[in-house]
């Protein structure tokens, strides 16, 4: 079955913050271009910045639900990021060199029996992604509608906080895609391994409350699973309404 590109979706910093994107240019062997450039280490974390590490290592919405309701935009040029949530004044900063500023401002969403925010990484060379391997998130609408029914409430896509949403396939359509490539636009990916979830998913992303159970509603397909990782294998452009094909 073939379907189409609903939305793209980076996110700038892992966990704190999301932007729409109408186009993008995927590199093999990269992360979507802008997402998880950096990654906030808490204060109890062994990262460095010299390698990947897993994301027990960093502030992240498992912890601090709040974070869910953060917006970002990246401007590239300036390299600086706008933060925004409902209930702060924005913040547009470098997290390169702006921690202070930034540390102040995320203070206020993360819960006092946390390990709190310490500092800001990257990796040179590839974004933070949950995956060991530079991974680009592929989701189903088809998957994500059924789980809003199972709950029985009208569930946001940002819950997942995904990469590529795809849309005409059928529920559960992509775990079939599992060690198959897959071309979206231009770009040819490999979906490598499913993606399983935790109580990130159960925050509410334009309040930071959680407020629906989606890991009981997974677990009555057998699973806590949404959405594949995949890997780009050949680079091209991607834009909203590209066609998605299984090759």
């Amino acid at each position: 079955m073939t379907g189409a590109v609903t939305s793209l979706w980076r996110h700038p910093i892992k966990s704190h913050g999301r932007e729409a994107l109408e186009r993008v240019a995927l590199t093999a062997g990269q992360t979507l271009p802008g997402d998880r450039i950096w990654a906030v280490a808490h204060e109890r974390s062994a990262a460095d910045g010299s390698a990947w590490v897993p994301c027990v290592n960093f502030s992240r919405v498992s912890k601090a639900p709040e974070l869910m309701a953060i917006t970002a935009k990246l401007d590239e040029t300036a390299g600086t990021v706008t933060l925004s949530h409902p209930n702060l004044l924005d913040l547009t900063f470098d997290p390169d060199r702006d921690l202070a500023a930034f540390l102040i401002w995320v203070a206020p969403l993360m819960p006092a029996d946390r390990a709190a925010s310490a500092r800001i990484i990257r990796v040179p060379g590839r974004g933070m992604t949950d995956s060991d391997f530079p991974s680009v998130t592929l989701c189903n609408m088809a998957s994500h509608r059924a789980v809003s029914q199972r709950i029985g409430q009208d569930l946001s896509i940002h819950r997942w906080r995904g990469n590529i949403w795809i849309d005409g396939l059928a529920p559960w359509e992509e775990f079939d895609w599992i060690d198959r490539e897959v071309q979206i636009g231009d770009a040819v990916l490999r979906a490598r391994e499913r993606t399983d979830r935790c109580a990130a998913t159960t925050a509410n992303p334009e309040t930071g409350r959680r407020d629906a159970d989606t890991l009981a509603a997974l677990s009555h397909w057998g699973h806590q699973d949404f959405s594949v990782r995949a890997e780009v294998i050949r680079g091209g452009d991607i834009a909203l309404g590209d066609s998605v094909q299984v090759l």
